[in-house]
């Protein structure tokens, strides 16, 4: 630099600002001042430093700029205040623009100043009715006529404010001076129409009558076309634009690939696919990052998760909105594994920090693993920044989190930390109360949130109806349909799915009238959803038949409709008709779920079919079915078929074995009298850690007393209140009263049933009377079927027993009061009936019936082994 060559300087200083080097400007400006006060900068100097203030945001160097102003008198120059507006109007310093512009040494001659004051007015929308008042006090005072900068800046606000009368009047004002041509009054028309919903007509209008239509008339067009619904005619205009002579840029391709995301999933794709090869073919997008961010999006929502992936790790630049687009895809195609795991590379590389999208992103991958650790760290990182921290989706996504893991009053108090809890937020607390079936605290939080005047919306209303369903309160059911009614939540968008849960919730409380009456009243509106709903309440009811009727009007089924109805034939006695069902359903070319498999396996055990156990165990295996109560269900159908064996390598091969194995294989040895092995996997299970319910203690018992092990039986059963601190049930009482009559030990028995806390039932007093016939205790017999039958009268199996029990002692006297007393209810002993499956073959046997086609062969067979049953054995 030459010394105090200031005009020099000067040029210096106007050049770095001309070349957009701002920042070297403003030191070579203050450097200048520093060193040599004989500096004395003239007003084009000024104005150049005063734009690179603006374009940098150093408002307190504009302020000492605008002192240094007043002091050199240039206050009255032109070229000078412009810049000092400029430069308050571009750092958001309206108060101090607003006092420059009334200051009456500022020309208002010139509509480049009054188009600063606009501009900087509209960058705030707390500024839009200001905005319009200077606009009109521009037109009328006819100091300065507004220009097409001047309608650029002042549609976008008209648009914002939903204002079409205004836009309308400054369209008015734009043919009346000619600007209907003008490219950049056009296009703000055009996008002010479009954002004002009068996209078809009017935007349309003035798109035609631009006649040097640039990228940004096209690009606005189209995006018209998209906001308003308009997706095919945006991808018509689109297809036109790229045969024309202005070529689509990266904020076309941004908003046309979205318009193909939301096409039939195959012309989507096909659609996408296009663009991207158009995009490969056009160096300039090809490396915009933006671009390659819109198709990462696009290949995200029509489910292409490898095309997004290979876009993305092709990108020689990624920038955040590139890593929240791939992660958000994950989460959306329930990939969450791969969705952490891309996290702690974003976390790794150290150059771009998670923001709040991120964080939305992945806090559903957490919620949706049970991964509470990951959760907590990442609110730990939102904790540790205030601006994460006042997020209100964040915190709804970390109530969630916590929700979801089980921890409810964790999320109630992250709920408590939402400074502006929005209808989300609620929504989060009541999901997760009702999820738990806090009934208190979810009717408390309810009356709350109405109590604030938040008005509930239809996953509101959702909530409220699963958690009554969940609750069995059909009043309550009837409360919130009553208020669904008032509040239009069933004609609304989404009345479906609302009827549909009503419906349901109807079914789950056994209110089949109700259900039944909704069914009828949709009419048209039904969906499969609503046909599924109505069939579940039957199969809750045990109702087969009412369930068919529903099956057999349903044009559309799904896998759920079938795994139903093959769930209430197994579950009535109907095992014929199950298999049948899923032989049609295998038929329709729809694959059995692990559920289907779960309802059959009793169907099985029903008709005691190997073969067909065989069947669903290599289906599973085939399946790959992971399911642990699956496994469990597999299991107990093993040893109730009598294959013990295979029972007890399904459950050694399990590498976690949860108390639904640990169940199953504990009640199929004790149904095989293998008490010691059942006590053995009790107690291993006890080992483990694993705290046993009451189900396994009846297995136990069960397993005890077939085997007559008196003294660990007693033992187990006492230790269910003094160890484990639980209540024996009437099942458990039954079992120790059974096993102690089969020890012999019935007095004791009969004390313990007198002596119990619960009242006795039939069940039990049945197994004390069977005991008593056994050991031949008749007067004790006696005394047990009084209680019984003031229990259970008409049950003419305990009158079977108590006859037998007379007969075996030669009371005939009391054997005839018992016939008379069953011919005074005419009561009949049923006839008995046994099957077995021989090569694929049900055999059915009922007592006293010859109608089996090789009878004569079976019944020769059973004399001979009778005959060499009763032959001497010889030594």
């Amino acid at each position: 630099m030459l010394h105090g060559d200031f005009k020099t300087w000067g040029s210096m200083i106007k050049t770095l600002c001309a070349d957009s080097r701002h920042n070297e400007a403003l030191s070579l400006f203050h450097h200048s001042f520093k060193a040599y006060a004989a500096f004395k900068p003239d007003h084009t100097v000024l104005a150049s430093i005063l734009k690179s203030c603006s374009v940098v945001l150093a408002t307190n160097l504009g302020r000492t700029l605008h002192s240094y102003v007043v002091k050199l008198g240039h206050v009255s120059c032109h070229v000078t205040n412009k810049a000092l507006l400029n430069m308050y109007a571009k750092c958001g310093m309206l108060d101090e623009c607003r006092k420059l512009f009334d200051f009456d040494q500022l020309s208002h001659t010139d509509p480049v100043t009054w188009n600063i004051v606009l501009s900087g007015l509209s960058g705030s929308t707390k500024y839009d009715a200001q905005v319009m008042r200077v606009f009109r006090m521009m037109h009328s005072s006819g100091e300065a006529m507004p220009t097409s900068v001047t309608v650029a800046t002042v549609l976008p606000v008209c648009a914002r404010l939903r204002d079409l009368d205004a836009g309308k009047s400054v369209h008015a004002y734009v043919i009346k001076s000619g600007f209907e041509v003008d490219t950049l009054a056009g296009n703000a028309l055009l996008s002010m129409y479009a954002k004002c919903g009068e996209v078809s007509r009017n935007a349309y209008a003035v798109f035609d009558d631009i006649v040097h239509k640039d990228v940004v008339s096209w690009n606005a067009m189209i995006a018209g076309l998209a906001e308003n619904g308009l997706l095919e005619d945006a991808f018509t205009l689109f297809c036109s634009m790229v045969k024309g002579p202005e070529q689509p840029n990266y904020a076309t391709i941004a908003n046309i690939l979205p318009v193909c995301a939301s096409f039939d999933k195959d012309v989507a794709y096909r659609c996408g696919k296009q663009i991207h090869s158009y995009v490969l073919q056009r160096a300039e997008l090809l490396v915009d990052v933006s671009v390659s961010n819109a198709l990462i999006s696009f290949y995200v929502k029509v489910g292409q998760m490898a095309e997004a992936e290979s876009m993305f790790w092709a990108m020689g630049m990624r920038d955040l909105v590139s890593w929240n687009a791939i992660i958000a895809g994950y989460t959306s195609n329930g990939e969450w594994l791969k969705a952490l795991h891309l996290l702690g590379n974003l976390v790794s590389l150290e150059m771009l920090l998670p923001d709040s999208v991120t964080i939305v992103s992945i806090l559903p991958a957490c919620a949706q693993l049970r991964n509470l650790q990951m959760g907590k760290q990442i609110h730990a990182y939102v904790f540790r920044r205030p601006f994460l921290f006042e997020d209100t989706a964040i915190g709804n996504a970390l109530v969630s989190v916590y929700a979801k893991c089980g921890h409810t009053e964790e999320a109630y108090h992250m709920f408590s930390l939402v400074s502006r809890k929005d209808l989300i937020s609620w929504n989060s607390i009541l999901d997760a109360f009702g999820e738990k079936r806090h009934h208190s605290r979810f009717l408390g939080l309810l009356h709350l949130m109405l109590k604030q005047g938040i008005r509930p919306d239809s996953v509101t209303v959702l909530t409220i109806i699963r958690f009554c369903a969940s609750l069995l309160r059909v009043k309550k059911v009837k409360e919130i349909h009553n208020y669904s009614i008032k509040s239009g939540s069933l004609v609304s968008d989404t009345a479906p799915t609302v009827w549909n849960a009503i419906l349901d919730a109807y079914s789950k409380c056994g209110n089949m009238e109700y259900a039944n009456k909704m069914f009828h009243n949709l009419s048209e509106k039904r969906n499969l959803i609503t046909c599924n709903s109505l069939i579940s309440g039957y199969v809750g009811l045990g109702s087969h038949h009412d369930a068919n009727m529903i099956f057999s009007g349903m044009s559309k089924t799904d896998l759920t409709t079938w795994n139903l109805m093959v769930r209430v034939y197994a579950e009535n006695d109907c095992p014929e008709q199950a298999v049948r069902l899923v032989y049609e359903l295998q038929a329709h070319r729809i694959k059995p779920d692990a559920m289907t498999i779960m309802s059959l396996l009793p169907v099985c055990t029903q008709m005691a079919s190997v073969h067909l156990l065989s069947q669903c165990h290599g289906y599973i295996i085939r399946s790959c079915f992971e399911d642990l109560h699956l496994k469990g269900a597999l299991l107990d159908a093993y040893a109730k078929c009598g294959i013990i064996g295979c029972a007890n390598k399904i459950f050694q091969s399990s590498t976690y074995k949860d108390l639904v194995m640990f169940t199953a294989m504990i009640g199929g040895y004790a149904m095989h009298g293998m008490s010691e092995e059942a006590l053995t996997i009790f107690s291993h299970m006890l080992e483990l850690g694993i705290k046993p319910d009451h189900v396994i203690f009846t297995s136990v018992l069960s397993a005890c007393s077939h085997a007559g092990r008196v003294d660990d039986g007693l033992k187990i059963f006492y230790s269910i209140e003094k160890i484990h601190c639980m209540k024996p049930t009437m099942e458990q009482y039954a079992c120790v009263v059974d096993l102690l009559a089969r020890g012999g030990r019935i007095h004791e028995a009969y004390s313990l049933v007198t002596r119990m806390p619960i009242e006795a039932n039939a069940n039990l007093w049945g197994t004390l009377l069977g005991a008593c016939k056994t050991h031949h205790e008749v007067e004790l017999g006696r005394i047990v079927a009084d209680q019984l039958f003031k229990i259970e009268a008409n049950d003419v199996g305990n009158y079977v027993v108590l006859s037998n029990l007379y007969a075996a002692d030669a009371r005939w006297d009391g054997v005839m009061e018992v016939r008379r007393m069953m011919r005074n209810k005419d009561l009949k002993k049923p006839a008995g009936c046994s099957w077995i499956e021989v090569e694929r073959t049900n055999n059915i046997f009922v007592a006293g019936d010859c109608s089996h086609p090789q009878r004569s062969i079976i019944y020769g067979t059973l004399y001979t082994l009778d005959q060499q049953i009763k032959e001497p054995l010889e030594f």
